[in-house]
């Protein structure tokens, strides 16, 4: 590729979303990476086969490991990115966890632990003293900053020296934040996950995920467990995540926009009795006054916001987070993720304002 991380090393975020992860820039050469499409390589080099490697995930990898500081490891979805993850814990070992983690995470560690894989810890992220003490004798130590869909903010270094002490993994999920935002593997994360679904390909249209990390011995385990089980992404799904990508920051910063202006007026409405937001990024939680019902109605009523489960579109969507039934109890029944797109903030106002009226 034209730019490793090295060059990048000196660029904004900006910059090196834009990039990094394009052919050599030679006479005639193509602006993009081609996609791939092969299973099969020649023998005597270093992929062999279709399982081991691609030329597109190659160029994903590297844009997306330059944005984040560190190695980059594509997989066929977010969860097949978690399940390589935790499949770094031993059997009977103790896996911590924010309770408010996204429902597959959660769903993965209950199955694991039903089956006697590994022992989940699941605390209160916004108790420090009951994570740190948690941390106590952990293998892994998994954290959301922010958290899905409660969007409580982790303190990092804070959890990071409790974890390492215990001689723990520290894993967290970027994908909220997102490196344009956040990079944890600064703050000695051993880990990030992100499902690279959601902002990082951007567009609705794409399922994958990604793992990143700054340890060379770690990167080398999984990437063969990413080999050994194939949970690998398609060679057309990186192409659309890199493309995705060279926008990221564009998207954020307008989402995030958005984010903060409805946040003001969605606080100021009597239909709604709490307003979540963590400061930054796309991601509002809201919870309607009038409850379960109500936050139904709001989430059929509405003629622009669309009600669906994903997030990190350019589209804004919402849903009631506790119609899945595997949802915590913890998360109130009246509550409303809302994923901000980047249409125009004002026309986002006018059909929840209306759907509010109506409601209150």
């Amino acid at each position: 590729m034209a730019n490793d991380q090295d060059a990048a090393s000196s660029y904004r975020p900006a910059t090196v979303a834009v990039t990094v992860g394009r052919p050599p820039s030679t006479p005639d050469a193509p602006m993009n990476v081609p996609v791939t499409f092969a299973s099969t390589y020649v023998a005597g080099g270093d992929v062999e086969y279709g399982r081991f490697g691609n030329p597109t995930w190659a160029a994903f990898e590297e844009a997306l490991g330059a944005l984040e500081g560190g190695r980059c490891l594509s997989f066929a979805s977010g969860l097949a990115a978690v399940a390589t993850v935790l499949d770094l814990v031993g059997t009977d070992q103790v896996v911590v966890a924010a309770r408010h983690s996204y429902n597959g995470t959660i769903m993965q560690l209950a199955d694991l632990e039903s089956r006697g894989r590994l022992k989940a810890r699941l605390v209160d992220l916004t108790n420090l003293d009951e994570v740190i003490a948690a941390c106590e004798g952990a293998a892994l130590v998994w954290l959301e900053s922010p958290t899905n869909p409660a969007l409580e903010v982790a303190d990092i270094p804070a959890i990071r020296e409790a974890a390492h002490a215990a001689g723990a993994y520290l894993v967290v999920d970027n994908t909220f934040a997102t490196p344009v935002l956040q990079r944890p593997l600064e703050l000695d994360v051993d880990i990030v996950v992100h499902s690279a679904t959601k902002y990082i390909a951007g567009h609705s249209d794409v399922l994958m995920g990604a793992v990143l990390t700054r340890d060379e011995e770690l990167y080398r385990v999984l990437k063969g467990r990413r080999d050994l089980i194939g949970a690998v992404p398609g060679p057309m799904e990186a192409w659309l995540a890199l493309r995705g990508l060279r926008t990221l920051h564009l998207r954020v910063e307008r989402a995030q926009a958005n984010a903060q202006e409805l946040v003001r007026r969605l606080s100021a409405h009597p239909a709604i009795s709490e307003v979540r937001y963590p400061g930054f990024g796309g991601i509002i939680s809201i919870v309607v006054a009038e409850g379960a019902l109500a936050a139904d109605l709001l989430t059929h009523k509405t003629s622009l916001w669309i009600n669906a489960t994903s997030l990190g579109g350019v589209e804004s969507t919402f849903e009631r987070r506790r119609r899945w039934k595997s949802e915590p109890a913890t998360i109130p029944e009246g509550l409303v993720r809302m994923s901000v797109g980047i249409e125009d903030v004002e026309d986002l106002w006018d059909d929840l304002e209306r759907c509010l009226d109506d409601l209150h």
